[in-house]
Formats: structure tokens, sequence, C-alpha cells
């Protein structure tokens, strides 16, 4: 197989993977479903990826960075009037966007529970999480505007992904429980109102 075909089965894999990720439950996804979606054939999978499930994985995590980089743009724009506030409005888009990447945070979430038995998964998950703790760290440190060293606005990028996957989980599980994000604006801007303005 020639190089431009390896890398048309892998985009076609990770294409096919995306699709089924969306139409139903990450764990009822087998190999042929993968094969037979993207044309391509079983040894395609262990070739590219090593197994299904490092396909699914790296499907998922495609998904969730190209929802952060919509995220990001959303949050980019304003950044005018403070760290805190700048964060208020960061987790309320989150809460916006939701429904954009539902079927693949539910997919993020077996994931995660497989990466218990799996150190090579718990690597790939972890590997994720570095890339969006450094693309929100970059964010927090242009709304900070010289107010962060480098290691603190990484301390605030784990921070807002420990509350924004909490409150996906907090969705995923109850979502009436789950204030929108016009009430969410609107709590935190009251309490922001009359805490010390310690940052921004």
């Amino acid at each position: 197989m020639s190089s431009p075909d390896r890398d048309t089965h892998r985009t076609k894999l990770l294409e096919a993977a995306g699709r089924l990720l969306r139409e139903r439950q990450y764990a009822n996804i087998t190999a042929r479903d993968l094969v037979t979606a993207s044309g391509t054939n079983l040894g395609s999978i262990g070739y590219h990826f090593g197994s299904k499930e490092a396909l699914l994985n790296e499907a998922i995590g495609i998904a969730l960075e190209e929802w952060a980089e919509t995220i990001g743009q959303a949050i980019q724009a304003d950044a005018g009037d403070g760290l805190l506030a700048w964060m208020t409005r960061s987790l309320a888009v989150v809460l916006d966007e939701y429904d954009a990447i539902r079927p693949y945070y539910h997919a993020f979430i077996e994931a995660l529970a497989r990466s218990a038995r799996s150190p090579e998964l718990r690597r790939q998950l972890a590997a994720h999480y570095e890339r969006q703790r450094e693309r929100i760290t970059g964010w927090i440190l242009a709304a900070a505007d010289g107010a962060l060293e480098l290691h603190e606005a990484r301390h605030i990028a784990s921070l807002m992904l420990g509350t924004a996957d909490g409150m996906l989980i907090q969705g995923f599980i109850d979502a009436h429980e789950v204030p929108t994000s016009n009430e969410l604006t609107a709590a935190m801007a009251k309490a922001l109102a009359r805490a010390p303005r310690a940052v921004g």
C-alpha cells in the first residue's frame, strides 16, 4: 500500500469513527462497523492505531479539540473586564455549546472509565488533557494581561478543565439541575460584585 493510500485509510477511519460515535454508544462500535463505514479493512485499524479503542479515542480527542477551538474563538473576543469575569463567561459558553459535543462527551466518559485498566488509554487521555491545558493557559495569560506567571496560569487552566468537566458530567447525569449560561453568569456576576477584586 502506497503512502497516500495509507494516509487516506487513516483519514477515512477517523471520519467513520466520528460518524459512528455520534450515532451509537462507544462500547457498541465494533471493528467491523468501523471497516464497513470507512471502506477500509481490519488490518488498517491495527496498522494506523494499534487497536479499535485507540482509533475511537483519537476520534473523540479530535472532536473535543475542535469543540475547544470553537469555545476559544467565542471567549477570546472580549477579555477586557478581568480574569474572573472572563472565566465565568468561558464556563457559560461551555454550557451553551454542550449539545454540539454531547455524543462525543458521552463516549469520553466511557473512555475515562476504561482507562482505569489501560495504561495506554490513560497516556492518550493525558496527552489530550495536556493539549487542552496548554490552549487554555494561553487564553488565561492573555486575559490576565501580565498579572500571572506561566505556572499559575497552568494551575488555573487545570481548575477550569475540572470545573467544565464537572458541569458537563452533571449535565449528563441530571441536566435539569445544571444552571443555564444566563443563570450561571448572573449568579457569578453578583458574587464577583461583592468579592474583593484580587485579580482582574
